[in-house]
């Protein structure tokens, strides 16, 4: 396997999608004269984090798919020949009225596929559940030298979606995410999801923005996880992008050491999708 260049870009946006992803574009050019063979963003860069608040009037930010915010990123993935994982608030293609927290995945230009969102916060500052449906399935995307897995911010303090990716060969799971709580659990977290599933996991966050009138402190630290759990690089709390080289091989090499999916008992652990918490 080869050595691949991770640029990790986190940012906090303004009012104006249009100059939050001018801004992302921007980062991603400078990631790419560095190398980067891909780009990963914060969770929904592209406008101000609005599930902050319940209101009605965000509905309106919502995008297709083929809109013109992954139309953008296409161009710039394949004019720079880069991978890149952007999450997008999406509007159904199909269904009119329903929408979804979705990670789109594109490599050299094309369009791979996508991640919904599957577990849904509905919390002071995170009222998603008023805005998206949560998603189902956790599919991989094949990138040519590697192969890639996404789940997005919430999704993290969940087990199972990484190790679904893992078993179907991800190497590289990414965590787009936008948070401002618990620093010390977030590094946890993704370094567990790396240790346990023996993958690189690259976790990236929002930085500090103005949303409403306040100001909402999203603390980035931004970080790349490898297959023993240690932390290759991280960032600090300032927007920014940053390039981190993991080497694939490391994958082959823990797993020989720490053989964790080949002695997997999943027909131990069908208790997993029939235990159910009771409602207090």
């Amino acid at each position: 396997m080869p050595k691949i260049k991770i640029g990790m870009v986190q940012m906090g946006s303004i009012e104006s999608k249009e100059a939050n992803i001018t801004k992302a574009i921007e980062y991603g050019e400078k990631a790419t004269d560095e190398g980067a063979e891909l780009i990963v963003y914060n969770e929904l860069f592209s406008t101000q984090y609005f599930p902050a608040i319940e209101d009605v009037k965000f509905f309106d930010l919502a995008e297709k798919v083929d809109g013109p915010t992954v139309r953008t990123f296409a161009e710039f993935s394949k004019k720079r020949d880069v991978g890149v994982v952007l999450t997008i608030f999406e509007e159904d293609d199909k269904v009119r009225g329903i929408y979804y927290d979705t990670a789109v995945i594109v490599n050299k230009g094309k369009i791979l596929g996508k991640y919904r969102k599957t577990h849904l916060p509905q919390l002071p500052g995170y009222f998603e559940k008023f805005y998206f449906k949560p998603g189902k399935t956790y599919p991989v995307f094949d990138m040519g030298e590697y192969t890639l897995g996404t789940i997005v911010c919430y999704d993290r303090h969940f087990q199972e979606g990484v190790r679904i990716l893992s078993i179907k060969g991800a190497d590289i799971v990414t965590v787009p995410t936008t948070t401002n709580f618990y620093p010390e659990t977030w590094e946890l977290e993704l370094r567990a999801h790396a240790a346990f599933n023996t993958v690189f996991v690259v976790g990236v966050n929002r930085t500090k923005e103005y949303f409403m009138g306040r100001e909402i402190r999203y603390f980035g630290k931004s970080l790349v996880a490898n297959p023993t759990g240690e932390i290759v690089d991280e960032m600090g709390e300032e927007e920014g992008f940053r390039i981190v080289e993991v080497d694939l091989d490391k994958i082959k090499e823990r797993r020989r050491k720490a053989p964790f999916l080949k002695d997997r008992k999943p027909e131990n652990y069908t208790e997993l999708s029939s235990i159910y918490i009771e409602e207090v």
